[in-house]
């Protein structure tokens, strides 16, 4: 399976001033499987020390001394470190908050050390009150499920993905790669980018396989919810949880989660499963200006679902993505901004944590808004996603004015076209607009 972390990957290991590398993200996105990748490749040996199925490892870190460390490494798993031709893989690295502190006595007294930590549920140990991330000492790195790009290189289309990454090469695509490139897209759209599906869609090609799998992920969330909350929380976070699939592309508002239940509780809820990674937030942005951040309204808000596979898994929508012609209408909407949003975070710069923008204006028989915004350069891009080849732009019209933009993006179903100020990208080429002019 083809990553696009893993080239970034090989430049840390080459770097002289390197520090320890935490990758973070959510249950099952793969983080696991690139490090033992990247480490039975890469290096001459490869030691794992995962704290959740050998709790015994804690013992190593009782010092926070790496040269002590390191002579435990070797009594507890009989594998000699060699700094430098060793990557050490603390792994679940949650369960070990001392190995965490650890890291930063690695970077000033053993940086020829390769030392790469991560977790499922990390960040509620990175953001506990009684623990102190050693700052300026390690590196993050953030990985999400596959990119559609990432999905075409695995099931073997690395032409087709080079295809979408310019726009002068999308102008050229003829009609039946344009047809091929829809198809692998609704295949994307059922199957997802949570890596264990798209490894056994690539291959077998079992759909029914694939979705079992997908309920097993489902599953696995549910089951993590007992690690980061009360059992009197469970409910809350059950709520939530169900519901996002459901409000993806609108306002969330608690009271249409669950009118029964407080605000505070299933807000509380809300941001354990944004600790967790199953949920992310799309901020309503005013689009004034950059930072996108600084115009942020916390208040309002939308979210999205962590992969477009697992929403299908919940809402049940297989067939009629399997059946529909246009099936970015799918579930009013909803299926294509999801894909979109997880797009754009997929294509995002990994050192840094992404953020999602959107923007609208309240007025009285005047409302609008715009699906996403996000920021290149200096500039702030307005984007709509649109189903098929019509759909009334009159919000991305309006911020354009507004701002005075230089152009707008509609993503749709359709091919690549561009009059005056609006370019039309297809859904399939959305890494051309993050990642290339």
């Amino acid at each position: 399976m083809k990553r696009d972390i893993y080239p970034l990957l090989t430049e840390w290991k080459n770097e002289t001033q390197r520090h320890p590398l935490v990758l973070r993200g959510a249950r099952q996105v793969g983080k696991s499987y690139i490090v033992n990748r990247f480490g039975s490749n890469e290096f001459d040996s490869f030691i794992t020390l995962n704290f959740e199925k050998n709790p015994e490892y804690k013992e190593i870190f009782r010092s926070l001394d790496p040269d002590e460390i390191i002579e435990r490494i070797t009594l507890f798993t009989q594998k000699k470190v060699i700094p430098g031709k060793t990557l050490l893989f603390l792994d679940e690295v949650q369960e070990c908050a001392s190995a965490l502190m650890a890291l930063r006595y690695f970077f000033e007294e053993k940086q020829s050390l390769h030392v790469i930590a991560a977790g499922s549920l990390l960040e509620f140990t990175l953001k506990s009150e009684n623990f102190r991330m050693p700052v300026g000492r390690v590196q993050y790195m953030y990985l999400f499920p596959l990119s559609f790009g990432e999905f075409l290189d695995t099931v073997g289309e690395v032409e087709l993905r080079n295809l979408v990454q310019k726009h002068e090469k999308l102008e050229k695509i003829p009609d039946a790669i344009h047809v091929k490139l829809n198809e692998y897209l609704r295949k994307y759209f059922l199957i997802g980018g949570m890596p264990a599906v798209v490894d056994r869609y690539a291959k077998d090609h079992d759909i029914i396989s694939c979705q079992r799998i997908q309920r097993a992920i489902i599953d696995t969330f549910l089951d993590d919810f007992g690690k980061y909350a009360r059992n009197t929380k469970h409910r809350y976070l059950n709520r939530v949880f169900n519901a996002v699939p459901t409000m993806v592309g609108n306002k969330f508002k608690y009271s249409q989660v669950d009118n029964t239940i407080k605000s505070r509780e299933l807000k509380e809820a809300l941001e354990l499963l944004e600790m967790a990674g199953v949920v992310r937030k799309i901020n309503q942005s005013s689009g004034a200006g950059i930072p996108l951040e600084a115009g942020v309204r916390e208040r309002h808000f939308k979210t999205l679902f962590l992969d477009v596979g697992l929403l299908h898994a919940i809402n049940g929508i297989y067939s009629d993505t399997a059946k529909s012609e246009d099936f970015s209408a799918l579930f009013n909407g909803s299926v294509a901004e999801q894909f979109v949003g997880q797009e754009l975070i997929a294509y995002q710069n990994p050192y840094s944590k992404p953020s999602l923008y959107y923007w609208a204006r309240d007025a009285k028989n005047s409302s609008a808004e715009v699906d996403y915004l996000i920021q290149k350069g200096s500039t702030v891009i307005p984007i709509e996603v649109k189903s098929g080849t019509v759909g009334r732009m009159k919000s991305l019209f309006m911020f354009l004015k507004k701002y005075n933009s230089l152009h707008g993006i509609k993503i749709s179903q359709t091919r690549y076209s561009k009059h005056e100020k609006i370019i039309s990208l297809p859904l399939y080429a959305i890494e051309s607009l993050i990642r290339f002019d």
